[in-house]
Parts: structure tokens; sequence; C-alpha cells
């Protein structure tokens, strides 16, 4: 079994994405557009230039900062925005993506070149909140994928109560699979509470009554430092031993970006330290395409000495390989995505090793095997 433990189906980005209605899906989307690492370029010239026309950066990490600027989903992946009488746009996805939507279908007939057997689809504010949308993505094909629910981290603070009953009402009726979570995006819209502390405690004790398995990205928003990032992965330890019994997955992998010198990424022992490591219900994934892919040209064999220090820290048995796909196919194709793995580190899994971090532990931990 293959299987691609971090992949997405896209509704029109163009719409409303589950919101009420579409202005505050586009305003999210701007703010986010703004913070995202794909560089910002002028069209006319692909000069390089910065995203100051679409927050004030006096106010970063809130959607007050959201400016007009004529900001849009183009078509081809991209976003674009006018300032000082030019247009400028970031290639967030890749071009294949014209009409910025990503579908069900799209998603198999890649699965089915490269010969992946399941994905799991991952949730993203700014890719789109409707968990009936992702239902109806996997029961369109639902011997080929699974879904994560999601709930507004924003919210959560606001009526616990209802948003542990959509969580229930994504899994119990609608069929999904498990909960991601993406703590930073409270802060966002004003929320300062730590995220396992608080009024989210009443979440926490409902959601982990539903024996799924739940899925974190972490990212340290507000203090961009590595303590800050340290700080995200003390509180997911934290959460971890509060609810020992729950399956818990880091999105992503580590936060390869914060950890690269030039070409050379070294994941300090501190990570690994902060992080629940140790724990038998933690597991980490690792998507380096995605990050790295502007980094190191295919296969990356740049990323071989990190990947042989996670098999270190965490064993074999909690390691999941995922792609991101679409958004990975702005550097490398979804075929080497799966090839840069399975041909060319044998060496750190083996071959036993290789079925395991390429879909055997994210089918059991799925449900499948």
């Amino acid at each position: 079994m293959i299987y691609d433990g971090h992949a997405y189906c896209i509704p029109d980005q163009k719409g409303d994405g589950g919101f009420e209605n579409r202005g505050e899906f586009q305003r999210l989307l701007q703010y986010c557009m703004a913070h995202h690492f794909a560089p910002a370029l002028r069209a006319k010239d692909r000069a390089l230039g910065d995203s100051t026309a679409l927050v004030d950066r006096s106010k970063p990490f809130s959607l007050d900062a959201v400016k007009e600027a004529n900001f849009h989903a183009a078509g081809h992946g991209r976003f674009e925005w006018e300032m000082d009488g030019d247009v400028y746009f970031k290639q967030v996805m890749p071009p294949l993506i014209t009409n910025m939507l990503y579908t069900a279908d799209m998603l198999v007939a890649e699965m089915d070149y490269a010969g992946v057997d399941w994905s799991l689809l991952h949730r993203c504010p700014y890719l789109g909140i409707s968990n009936d949308y992702i239902a109806d993505c996997c029961k369109q094909y639902p011997d080929r994928l699974q879904g994560l629910a999601y709930v507004r981290e924003w919210l959560i603070t606001k009526d616990p109560e209802v948003a542990a009953k959509e969580v229930h009402r994504s899994i119990a009726e609608l069929g999904l699979h498990g909960l991601h979570v993406l703590p930073h995006f409270a802060s966002v819209y004003g929320v300062t509470y730590d995220w396992d502390s608080g009024p989210y405690r009443q979440f926490w004790d409902e959601v982990a009554k539903l024996g799924i398995p739940l899925f974190f990205t972490l990212i340290a928003h507000e203090r961009k430092t590595v303590e800050g990032y340290l700080e995200q992965l003390r509180i997911l330890t934290r959460w971890v031993e509060r609810y020992p019994d729950v399956q818990v997955v880091l999105t992503h992998g580590f936060d390869w970006m914060r950890f690269l010198d030039g070409k050379k990424l070294s994941i300090p022992k501190e990570v690994y330290e902060a992080a629940p490591c140790d724990h038998p219900n933690f597991f980490v994934q690792f998507l380096p395409a995605v990050f790295l892919g502007k980094v190191y040209d295919y296969p990356m064999l740049e990323m071989k000495p990190t990947l042989e220090d996670m098999v270190r820290y965490m064993g074999i048995d909690r390691l999941l390989w995922g792609t991101d796909i679409p958004i990975l196919m702005r550097y490398t194709t979804y075929l080497q995505s799966l090839d840069q793995i399975r041909l060319h580190c044998e060496d750190i899994f083996g071959v036993e090793g290789l079925d395991r971090v390429m879909g055997e532990n994210m089918g059991g931990l799925m449900g499948l095997t």
C-alpha cells in the first residue's frame, strides 16, 4: 500500500471557500497570501517585489492589517494585486491549477499515474473550510480518499460546545476520519490563549472521546523565533501527555525552513527534545519537496541526513510520507515525490521500512490495515 498522508482538494479560490460570504474568505486569503513564503513578483518583468500593498506591516498578525489592493485569485495558480500602478503576483499553486480549484478527479488522476493507492485530504482555512465539500470529495472515491474534519480555531474559544458538535457531525454523519488543527490561525482573529488551555480545554475533552487521530500544524506565528517554535512543540507535548490515548500527527514534519543555513539543513537536538518523540501515539510526517524544492534539486539527497536523524529519534513506525499535492508541483512532479523516497532512501529505511513509511503506517493510523 502507498498512502499519501497529506493531499488537498481545493474549492474555487474565487468563491466563498465555505465561509458565510465571499468577502470574508477573500479577506483571509489576502492576509495569508501576504505572509506566504512564495516571492512577490511584478507581472510585467518578474522583478522581485514585496507584499506591503496587501497588509499593514505595523500590525502584521491581524485581519485588521488587510489593505485595499484589488487582490484576487487570477488563475493558473496565481494570486494578483496592484501596487503603484503595476500588477504583482505570487505563484502559490502550480500553473496547472488553471481555474483556481483542484478536484477529486484531478487528484485521483495523479494518484493513478504515480501508483498511489490512498490519499488523506488535509485542511487549511485559505484553501476552504467546508467539511461537506471534503466529505463529497471522499464520497466520489471512497476506496481512494479519506478526509479530515476542520473547525475554525478562532471560534472554538467562543463556543467550544458548538465546535465539538461540528467535529462529531463531520465524523458520525459525513464520514470524515480525523481532525486537522492549525492553532496559529486563532491569533489572526485576536484569540490569545495557548491552544491547550482556557476555553480550549472543554473542546479537547470532547474531541478526545471520539477516538479519531488529530493532525496539528504548528507555526511560531507571533514569535517567529526558534524559541517560539520550541514553545509550540512543548505545548503539543503537554497536550499529548494530557490525552495519551489520542493518536497525534505533526503535519509537514518539523519547521524545515527555520533550520536552513544556506543549503545546509540541520534540525537541532532541542527540537526532538521539545516534541513528544518518545510517545507511542505521536507521529511525524515528512513532506520535503513542498518547502525545500526551491532549495534542493530532485532527488534532494541533501535531506537524507535529516531523515536519518528522524529515524534515530522516532523510529520507522511513526514516520509518515506525504506530499502536499497539488502545491508541491511547483517544484517537482507527483511521481518524483514518490521516487525521491522509494528509489533514493532505501539505505535509510530498509526495504520493509520503506513499505511502512510509504503507506503501512498511515494505513494503520487511518484504520485501513
